[in-house]
């Protein structure tokens, strides 16, 4: 196979097992004979992605097939190679199945998610003391999280500038029922060797999280050597600014693969329906014991919710953040919907030209 430096400045010397394909994959790709090699992509630049494969790795394209039906290979996939040797070119010709994939709602008519990563079996929700430390916020990275199949884990960084930094999780973990909470400080080292546990070799790891908040310096830190560039939060607005520009995969030392993301300033919820379930179990434990199984807690009479936020025993500022999501979930349904009829009446639109032009043809 004609194989690259590549563009994403990887070195890859590793076996396709290594970037955690499975007997699933070899079922998936069983059905390709020929001049066909699978791959998992590590990054993307613009029309092109660099694809790991066995003892290297490639530069490819992706087919007009794919292009047509709009599939775009998200970091993370495993996909089919075509190689053209002769060519001096390979060819991204199919996706196999994803096992998670970790998608945000777009702003547009349609709806559509954007996939940010795929096969991924923890999500670092990383943020960073100071303002970026918001249990709002976190909420909204856990519903996507969630729905991705993949496990959260809330990662704080720049513990160390922490004025206590021993109850920095307290807020976060009141709004995060059962997932870990790990303060750490990528600069120092301080705690991140408690991730280990996470870090298993042949798993995949994505890292979301805003601007600044330290994703690339711990990146750095796992890899042992500076492979991204680093820049800080502004002091004046809490806000970074994006260092890394695109989504790659890096191998770690211990064998764990790790996708970077570039700073996420907002993160829609898309049809991440799933996720405000898991991000939410004591509302949804709650409204069991409201009159109205439609009850949406706000000022219907009998409703377990407002009683237990009345109680003390929930918080309205949680409360509220699920009817937030809950309307912005309904909102992206409505939106995807209107999207649906457009492409169909786009579709049909399309057949009946078809239609009319045989016609014409037919009356020659």
């Amino acid at each position: 196979m004609s194989q690259s430096t590549s563009r994403c400045g990887q070195q890859h010397p590793y076996a396709l097992e290594e970037l955690g394909w499975t007997e699933e994959h070899d079922a998936a790709f069983s059905k390709y004979t020929g001049p066909y090699v699978p791959g998992r992509v590590a990054c993307r630049q613009k029309t092109v992605w660099d694809v790991l494969v066995d003892g290297g790795s490639v530069t490819a394209g992706i087919s007009g097939a794919l292009r047509k039906l709009g599939r775009f290979p998200a970091v993370g996939d495993f996909v089919v190679l075509l190689d053209q040797p002769e060519a001096g070119t390979s060819t991204i010709v199919d996706i196999l199945p994803q096992k998670t994939r970790f998608a945000r709602g777009t702003p547009g008519r349609e709806g559509a998610d954007q996939v940010i990563a795929a096969n991924i079996d923890t999500v670092f929700i990383v943020t960073a003391t100071g303002r970026d430390l918001n249990a709002r916020r976190i909420e909204r990275y856990l519903a996507v999280a969630h729905a991705s199949g993949a496990r959260p884990v809330i990662v704080i960084n720049k513990s160390d500038l922490a004025d206590d930094p021993a109850t920095l999780a307290d807020e976060i973990v009141s709004v995060s029922p059962g997932i870990p909470v790990i303060p750490i400080s990528a600069v120092s080292g301080e705690g991140v060797d408690r991730l280990d546990p996470y870090l298993s070799p042949r798993t995949t790891i994505a890292l979301i999280g805003s601007s600044g908040v330290g994703k690339s310096t711990l990146i750095n830190r796992l890899m042992g050597r500076p492979v991204q560039d680093t820049s800080d939060i502004r002091d004046y607005d809490g806000k970074g600014r994006h260092t890394t520009t695109v989504r790659q995969l890096f191998i770690l030392a211990g064998g764990a693969l790790m996708i970077d993301n570039p700073g996420l300033r907002e993160v829609g919820i898309g049809k991440a329906s799933a996720g405000i379930a898991d991000t939410f179990p004591e509302i949804l434990e709650l409204a069991e014991g409201c009159r109205f199984s439609d009850c949406r807690h706000e000022q219907e009479p009998g409703c377990a919710v407002q009683a237990a936020v009345a109680a003390g025993t929930l918080s309205a500022a949680r409360l509220d953040s699920f009817q937030r999501l809950m309307r912005e979930l309904a909102f992206e349904r409505d939106k995807a919907e209107i999207g649906l009829v457009q492409l169909e009446k786009k579709r049909w639109k399309g057949i009946a030209k078809l239609a009319k032009d045989l016609e014409k043809t037919r009356g020659k």
